[in-house]
């Protein structure tokens, strides 16, 4: 009897669980719908098949070709907004002007931030540089600052003597080479040019100074590290790796070799300036002229505190000085580079661009930048079409994705990663006739400027933020330019017995530092 009631009691209570999680499940089933009915559908743009983990990684890894042709390549394939899944993180891929021009112009306060990167983080005094900083107060007052007193339009004509004098000594290298028929290697000619006039103008460097030569080699070593992702931007959830590994150790190393030299340039400008003061002499650098660096102004600025909404620190000065020789190095000589290899391959631009010079100089023995920059008319449409064809940062800088958006019917996921592929913008097809050819022409006539006018200069080169150093880069590369093409007949070396001409030695650029364009001319 007792037996008999105890299985009749278990059978019961089995019978009450198996009702009680039916129940919940169908609770649960209910309340999921419930949600999934409020919850408006989320479509992410379309982008190729993923693997678990790394997601869709190995469709940018596998093969030799740079990043921004991969991306091209699966642009055509799967439309100008792509989805990328690298590692836990949403990238969305820009392929278009229109797209581009959204994310640029139309939604710009969504997309208006940079992504936190450990490069930046470190590198970058916790992103307090111009291109890194986040849009806000501190933003605003960096890039009103540069515009009114860093890179005004009166400061930049203030150091052109330091840009004819730099110039004025490579066309000598390169006429001395010329005398023994020795080929020359212009990438790295004009990559220590743009680093010699940049050290000038920011802290007052010389040339033959080895003070000079670390300086740079502490930049350049902090640049490299910076190039390209960690662990800690794919996986955040792993960013423990970085430290195992020691990239994060080495970051910091780069910092610290930079961040003493800084110091020592810093407290130097500052005896420097109180001498001078004492003397009653004007204030700056000894640059060649006697005007203030860069240095000198940033100083200037952050001790006058009462024009600050925001104050200025020296690691936020450090930041700003390694954006700027980033910025008025790398840009500037790889677009040069490119200049004169598309105007060695291409005879009869490069008599065109000779002719227009030497009829605007009539028998001046170099371009001054005050008289005769503005009359440098197709010298200008070649850089524009160098621009199109090679822009300086193929991929450029990631935005962040403030808010979850939509963009072309597509869902853009607060938190992604939003690049901008110039250089598929550039060779678009469906934007430009012959679009792979190099026909500086097709800019004549154009309203396209350096400063992002035009119906169709989108595709050109986005400006990252609008840094106000465009101007700077424009004026210099418009001048500089025409310097070598004016002096010197270049060539591309001939064929050194193995079948292979000098235009074959042109290296393409990759995405984040990559090979760098390799020019050789005789």
């Amino acid at each position: 009897m007792l037996s008999t009631m105890e299985q009749q009691s278990s059978s019961s209570f089995s019978a009450f669980l198996v009702s009680f999680f039916l129940l919940l499940l169908l609770l649960l089933l209910i309340v999921t719908t419930k949600r999934k009915k409020r919850t408006p559908r989320v479509v992410l743009p379309p982008g190729p098949w993923k693997l678990p983990i790394i997601g869709s990684m190995h469709h940018l890894i596998v093969g030799t070709a740079p990043i921004h042709d991969k991306l091209r390549d699966l642009a055509v394939k799967y439309g100008p907004v792509m989805h990328l899944k690298l590692g836990e993180v949403d990238h969305i891929v820009v392929s278009s002007p229109e797209a581009a021009r959204e994310v640029t112009k139309t939604r710009d306060l969504n997309f208006a931030s940079r992504p936190e990167l450990t490069f930046s983080k470190v590198l970058l005094y916790d992103g307090t540089d111009i291109a890194f900083a986040p849009h806000g107060d501190y933003w605003r007052q960096l890039r009103k600052l540069c515009t009114l007193e860093v890179l005004s339009g009166r400061r930049v004509r203030s150091f052109s003597h330091i840009r004819e004098e730099e110039t004025s000594d490579i066309v000598e290298q390169i006429s001395l080479a010329a005398e023994y028929g020795t080929p020359v290697n212009l990438t790295a000619m004009l990559l220590s040019l743009t680093n010699s006039i940049s050290c000038r103008a920011i802290s007052s460097c010389r040339v033959d100074d080895a003070y000079r030569k670390k300086f740079v080699s502490a930049l350049e070593d902090a640049v490299n590290l910076g190039s390209g992702f960690t662990v800690t931007d794919l996986f955040p959830s792993f960013g423990f790796i970085d430290v195992i590994v020691g990239v994060k150790r080495r970051l910091e190393r780069s910092r610290l070799r930079f961040s003493e030299m800084m110091d020592e340039i810093i407290e130097e400008h500052r005896e420097r300036t109180l001498k001078r003061r004492r003397d009653n002499s004007c204030a700056g650098g000894d640059n060649g002229s006697g005007v203030e660096d860069l240095v000198d102004v940033l100083l200037r600025i952050k001790d006058d505190d009462d024009q600050l909404e925001v104050p200025l620190t020296v690691d936020n000065i450090k930041a700003v000085i390694f954006d700027m020789f980033g910025g008025g190095t790398e840009t500037t000589s790889t677009t040069l580079t490119w200049a004169m290899a598309e105007l060695v391959r291409n005879p009869e631009a490069m008599e065109k661009v000779q002719t227009e010079v030497r009829q605007i100089l009539k028998g001046k023995a170099k371009i001054h930048e005050d008289e005769d920059i503005g009359e440098l008319q197709y010298l200008k449409l070649v850089i524009k079409e160098t621009l199109r064809l090679h822009p300086p940062l193929p991929l450029l800088l990631p935005r962040a994705c403030g808010e979850t958006c939509e963009m072309g019917g597509f869902t853009i996921p607060a938190g992604a990663r939003v690049m901008i592929n110039a250089w598929a913008l550039g060779r678009d097809p469906g934007v430009w006739d012959d679009a792979e050819a190099f026909r500086p022409e097709r800019f004549d006539g154009s309203s396209a400027d350096f400063k992002g006018g035009g119906p169709r200069i989108l595709a050109l080169w986005f400006r990252q933020k609008n840094m106000p150093r465009d101007h700077v880069w424009a004026r210099y590369s418009r001048a500089r330019a025409g310097d070598p093409p004016l002096s010197l007949q270049l060539g591309a070396p001939r064929s050194n017995g193995t079948g292979r001409s000098g235009h074959d030695r042109y290296v393409r650029l990759g995405s984040l530092r990559g090979k760098r364009t390799i020019c050789f001319c005789t």
